[in-house]
């Protein structure tokens, strides 16, 4: 039987610091790297044995918190809200509300508009006033139908209700543009087949219309199941990096339980980071808590399993954060994993763990993954957007 060192040796690969200008990535290719089309920012090496205890910076700069401060403002929006006419979210929409609220697309401030979408979709990017890039690879959109748009008229305003009714945000500086479903999902899957989960639960039957603007959320979103405590928002994350003095953050995200793989693999990665000139690396494990198809192992249960795998010591609870990350899930392979590594540099993580067909499922209708396996990885280490990440890919013994 092979010892967990010979499981190790063939099971994770790390890349080394390399030559300049990134110490961990490839390069990109010639044809990314002299387009001025995209006009990607330059890219600063740094030394690990020189590192320090700031965090990387959130894309475009700052995070975007779009949630009401308490007090008059809040209240006065919740009193706009009642005059505006309203939108009803979906469960789905309302995990994109909440995405959104936190900053984890920053410096996207709300629902796509057209240019958006376009770039989203044709790009995988979004090339901010400065001329920069930042990766944006899924769709952030809010659909609507005929009536909902006839209803909405000439206001620029609406509001954005809940299962109950009640108000969670204003959209406004509105937007209103055809919602093309055939390109929309054959651009974020790389198929039409029938089946695709996340399109038949948020797609298939949504409005004609898709609706953009800047988004004002009046309070906090909660779930109110027992987990609130666990959805840490991205500064609420940074803050506990930086009283952990992290140095490094590496991020994992699962859909389901932690198997003793993965639990090799993150103790390992922690002790290469180490090994680096790294002096406190902090794992953030962050299990996805939004949409997932039927068959995956429900949160509560998940979250379970998190936190008996701390309590047992599997993993170190001094140098472990277990938080839910809030993102509906797509199921849409190389495109949807660079939406998961580029929310967490958002987080503040530098590393990000890279396994199997990431974010990928099986073919809807034929017996054959979706994705090749190997191609999450590979498009994270060229991705537009993505070059201040290390990406910390792993073989599959």
């Amino acid at each position: 039987m092979a010892s967990i060192a010979t499981f190790l040796a063939n099971s994770v690969a790390i890349p080394r610091p390399q030559p300049l200008p990134n110490p961990f990535r490839p390069q990109l290719s010639s044809r990314l790297r002299l387009s001025s089309r995209l006009r990607l920012p330059a890219v600063k090496a740094r030394s690990p044995c020189g590192a320090s205890c700031s965090l990387i910076e959130p894309d475009g700069g700052r995070l975007v918190d779009l949630v009401a401060p308490e007090g008059p403002a809040r209240e006065a929006l919740r009193r706009e809200a009642a005059r505006c006419p309203q939108i009803k979210l979906s469960r789905i929409d309302l995990e994109w509300v909440h995405v959104l609220s936190e900053g984890w697309a920053s410096p996207l401030g709300g629902f796509m508009r057209e240019a958006e979408f376009l770039q989203t979709l044709h790009f995988n990017c979004l090339r901010l006033g400065d001329g920069s890039v930042v990766n944006m690879s899924v769709p952030i959109v809010l659909a609507i139908d005929d009536a909902q748009k006839q209803s909405i008229g000439n206001h620029r305003r609406v509001a954005l209700v809940d299962a109950q009714d009640n108000p969670v945000a204003i959209l406004s500086d509105i937007e209103i543009y055809k919602h093309n479903k055939e390109e929309r999902i054959a651009r974020t899957w790389g198929t039409t087949a029938p089946g695709l989960p996340y399109v038949e639960e948020a797609i298939t039957k949504s409005g004609n219309w898709l609706i953009g603007g800047d988004l004002e959320v009046i309070e906090r979103i909660k779930y109110n199941d027992g987990l609130d405590q666990y959805r840490l928002s991205p500064t609420e994350l940074r803050e506990e990096f930086a009283k952990r003095n992290a140095d490094a953050v590496f991020a994992f995200q699962l859909r389901n339980p932690v198997h003793n793989g993965h639990a090799l693999l993150m103790t390992d990665t922690r002790r290469r980071l180490l090994e680096m000139g790294y002096k406190n690396p902090i794992l953030l494990l962050h299990p996805l808590g939004g949409y997932t198809k039927a068959d995956d192992v429900p949160l509560d249960w998940r979250m379970r399993q998190h936190e008996k795998v701390l309590e047992d010591g599997v993993l170190n609870p001094e140098t472990t954060v277990v938080a839910i990350f809030p993102s509906p899930m797509h199921y849409a392979g190389p495109t949807e994993v660079q939406w998961h590594a580029k929310s967490r540099i958002n987080a503040g993580a530098n590393f990000y763990i890279v396994g199997r067909d990431p974010a990928g499922m099986s073919h809807p209708i034929e017996k054959r993954d979706l994705y090749d396996a190997d191609h999450g990885k590979k498009v994270l280490s060229m991705a537009p957007g993505l070059e201040r990440l290390n990406i910390l890919p792993f073989k599959v013994l």
